[in-house]
């Protein structure tokens, strides 16, 4: 399996030894590309052989060195997509490509030759929007919008393609004369990787010979580059020109370091690319390592693409170059055109699928620890947060808990009765969360690994045995999860007690016999994953600079289409100081998954064992994250329905708005709050971009407000999380927090309504049993639409095909920016029937209040304020 790693290991170590991890300089793969490419060999397309048929248009592309051929194949797809295919025309075998990641097969558009002859060819849907420009000789492809170039494919001419090879073994005399390393000296295969890679002590063989692939693109007055995660490192993309590429591929680096282009523990190979007025998107569907050069040229520093009038926009344009280059398999690049940010996230939706419905329980606090040592050290967590007033969900137990680190079984001395641990939780509507990771203790008396083994279930080395490794239990074995197979198997252990995240998903799905949603948490990712759980940043450390990289951390994997993420609160490695512990919490609770997490041999860092004073700011921190629950949770509905990122940067937002495009200390949260997490210590101020000309925003907190495209100073104490609602928005609410989610499923609703400079404000709530499929398959669901207009407030149903009974009620309704002081307020029912409602006015922050309010949250109703 090409995407599996073959060469590094996780290192318990306080600082990340480079070393014993690879750079560019020493990937193969990587060197052989920069040579040949550094040497002229081009690519020719044969157009007189194109032909179009259902599905696409083929042609061959010819080395105009070695004269073997390509296949290339251009697709156009719903939705304003294309897919370029390249391969071998016949090749030895059969190249790998990337399985189970499109959520089907695409549906395609026939493209239409509209002109062309043996030296160009035009194709384009029937909308005639979007135009393939494909050129001869050189090869190279234009993707034409109105007329305007967007994007150009090899214009740089790094086209690359390694045939795959008879081995060695089986060469006859006759073809080792025709072999493309038969004139390189064995020290240069050696150093080039060509039969066999070393690293350290770790061998890569290759069978077949090198097989690596390679593609440029020109983005054309794009400069801001967004995506590849995994990353701890900017928002935006940097240029590579000074330093390594970015490297996709995954990694388990325990405290892996900052500002760094090091692949670590998940790999997306999707970058996003956004201007004033455009936003495109570049899918390179590769699961094998890659690596990703990232270069922004001024126009005056290249040629121009010659298409008469268009030639001259062009020079006073900038461009982004792209060069991909992967290991192995084929090429395979799905073009998403836009226009807007909300239409690529729909694009790529389309082809891997949305986040996937979280049950509500996993959208609460999380406690996580390696480890809580046994069942009295569960039970005393439990008790201290009840104790303290704090609020939380989820309890975790990290590998430890099982016998040997057997996974799939218990310590029966630390746990002897897990069943009534775990109904000790759930007697408080709390969830038990337990860790297990996808190697094998090699053990035969440990009937998992037998029966993997007798199946033939885990993944094989080049010579045909089980891969063996070193990890926590030991020498181990890994389970080949690409096997659907095997993903069957390893679901059915969940009946009873990476490609992992997949089979564990459907194995909880099964365990409920298809009812209840299942919660996956999961380090390692790729495209897709977040059709089946969430995801977390891994072995971060317990320093300032780690909470301040964990946003756009965050923010990259929120934008390629992983909304359900979040970092360990406080760090992994390290203890940190309650100041930062504080400030860390308040940052969370207003990021996607929530979860304090540290390291053996770390103090503990319960909530309470700070002191009072930092009690009462984590304890406020975390109930605000439950006040917004109602909000959350139609975010997450708007994700899984829509494919809108839940945390989002702002340039995402305010697309034309070229002061947003590199922030990355800030955030909103679907489209209504402003986030700007105090990552300093001992800050008494922190300065907050509020953007929009046309904008109003109002300090959650105090009720100040501010009208849009500005920086303003804030004050911040340790009790100030600067959160702002825009003025338009209506934000929903729980007026009452409880225990855990599950104590809160009757609690009432409030509205909190901020106007924007046309006195007016909309908002969305989204209601169901919060842990079942019905929503999905009875439409058991409630999605409500409100709306402020002309002083009228209604509540409206947003989409009639659902249906859910509550007896829930919007008791409180906030109405902030109201410049003038009512002289009365009604509720009309849909029956027509008008109430008188008390009210409260401050003409000095300009509010209104509602209070002692009985309105069925599922139900028609409008509040007149005249």
């Amino acid at each position: 399996m090409e995407a599996a790693g073959k060469e590094e290991i996780s290192v318990e170590d306080e600082a990340v030894d480079k070393n014993i991890f690879k750079d560019c300089n020493k990937i193969a793969f990587y060197r052989r590309q920069k040579q040949q490419l550094s040497r002229s060999s081009t690519y020719k397309a044969s157009l007189d052989s194109a032909t179009t048929g259902k599905d696409s248009t083929k042609f061959r592309i010819i080395n105009e060195t070695t004269k073997v051929p390509l296949l290339a194949e251009i697709y156009g797809i719903e939705g304003n997509i294309f897919r370029l295919k390249i391969n071998e025309e016949m090749p030895l075998k059969t190249r790998y490509e990337v399985p189970d990641v499109l959520t089907s097969k695409p549906s395609t558009v026939r493209l239409i030759s509209c002109a062309g002859d043996t030296d160009s060819l035009v194709l384009t849907d029937r909308k005639g929007e979007l135009k393939c420009h494909i050129t001869a000789n050189p090869f190279k492809i234009d993707l034409v919008s109105e007329e305007e170039v967007v994007m150009s494919i090899n214009s740089l001419g790094q086209l690359y393609f390694e045939h795959l090879q008879i081995p060695l073994e089986q060469r006859a005399t006759k073809e080792n004369k025709e072999d493309t390393s038969a004139d390189t000296s064995q020290e240069d295969q050696d150093d080039l990787g060509l039969w066999e890679e070393k690293f350290g002590k770790f061998v890569d063989i290759k069978v077949n010979g090198p097989a690596s692939i390679g593609l440029d693109f020109s983005l054309h007055g794009f400069e801001h580059l967004y995506g590849i995660p995994q990353h701890a490192d900017s928002h935006q993309l940097k240029n590579t020109s000074d330093g390594d590429a970015y490297r996709l591929y995954n990694l388990d680096v325990y405290g892996y370091k900052i500002h760094d282009k090091m692949g670590i523990y998940g790999s997306v190979p999707y970058l996003l690319a956004h201007k004033l007025g455009r936003t495109l998107g570049i899918f390179w569907l590769n699961a094998s390592e890659t690596l990703v050069e990232i270069n922004t040229e001024p126009a005056v520093k290249y040629t121009v693409t010659q298409m008469g009038p268009v030639a001259a926009k062009q020079k006073v344009r900038c461009r982004t170059d792209v060069h991909w280059m992967s290991e192995s398999g084929i090429i395979d690049v799905f073009l998403l055109t836009g226009p807007t940010p909300s239409d690529v996230f729909k694009q790529y939706s389309y082809l891997t699928g949305t986040q996937a419905m979280p049950p509500l329980f996993s959208l609460g606090y999380h406690q996580c620890r390696w480890n809580y040592e046994d069942e009295q050290d569960v039970k005393a967590v439990d008790a201290g947060f009840d104790e303290h007033d704090i609020p939380y969900d989820v309890m975790w137990l990290d590998i430890e808990h099982t016998e040997g680190k057997r996974y799939f079984t218990w310590d029966k001395k630390r746990f002897p009765n897990p069943k009534g641990m775990q109904e000790l939780l759930r007697s408080k509507n709390r969830k038990l969360v337990v860790i297990s990771d996808p190697h094998i203790k090699i053990d035969p008396d440990y009937s998992v690994y037998v029966k993997a083994k007798e199946q033939g279930f885990f993944v094989k080395n080049h010579e045909g045995g089980d891969f063996e490794g070193v990890c926590w239990p030991g020498l181990s074995s890994y389970l080949d999860f690409t096997n659907p197979k095997v993903r069957e198997w390893y679901s059915g252990l969940f009946t009873f007690s990476a490609y992992q995240q997949m089979a564990t998903a459907e194995g909880l799905i099964q365990r409920s016999k298809g009812k209840e949603r299942p919660f996956v948490l999961t380090r390692s990712f790729f495209a897709g994953s977040q059709k089946y759980g969430a995801v977390w940043t891994g072995d971060n450390t317990a320093e300032w600079s780690y909470l301040k990289i964990s946003i756009p951390m965050l923010l990259t994997l929120s934008i390629t289409g992983i909304s359900f993420c979040g970092a360990d609160v406080g760090g992994f490695i390290g203890n940190p100081e309650a100041e930062l512990l504080v400030r860390w919490y308040q940052a969370a609770a207003y990021q996607p998954f929530f979860r304090g997490h540290a390291t053996m041999n770390t103090k503990r860092r319960e909530p309470w064992l700070f002191g009072e004073e930092y009690t009462r700011l984590i304890r406020e921190a975390i109930r605000q994250r439950y006040t917004l629950l109602p909000y959350w949770y139609s975010l997450f509905y708007c994700a899984h329905v829509t494919a809108q990122p839940v945390m989002r940067p702002l340039w995402i937002e305010f697309p034309e708005e070229l002061d947003t495009f590199g922030v990355e200390d800030e955030y909103m949260l679907g489209s209504a709050l402003l986030v700007h997490p105090v990552t300093e210590p001992k800050a008494s101020t922190v300065d907050v971009f509020l953007p929009g000309s046309n904008e109003v925003w109002y300090d959650s907190k105090t009720f100040a407000h501010w009208e849009g495209a500005r920086t303003v100073k804030v004050q911040v104490a340790l009790d100030t999380i600067p959160v702002f609602q825009r003025g338009g928005s209506i934000v929903p609410i729980k007026t009452t927090v409880g225990k855990s989610t599950g104590y809160m499923t009757d609690s009432p609703y409030g509205l909190q309504v901020a106007l924007s400079t046309k006195d007016s404000a909309m908002g969305e709530f989204y209601l169901d049993d919060g842990h079942s499929f019905r929503y999905l398959h009875q439409k058991q669901f409630l999605h409500r639409k409100f709306s402020f207009l002309s002083g009228i407030l209604i509540n409206s149903c947003a989409d009639k095909r659902g249906h859910y009974p509550s007896k829930c009620v919007v008791e409180q309704i906030f109405v902030l920016g109201l410049k003038k002081q009512p002289s009365s307020v009604t509720t009309r029912s849909s029956d027509g029937k008008d109430e008188p409602v008390a009210f409260t006015y401050c003409a000095q922050m300009s509010t209104l209040r509602l209070e002692k309010l009985s309105l069925n949250i599922g139900a028609d109703w409008e509040v007149h304020v005249r």
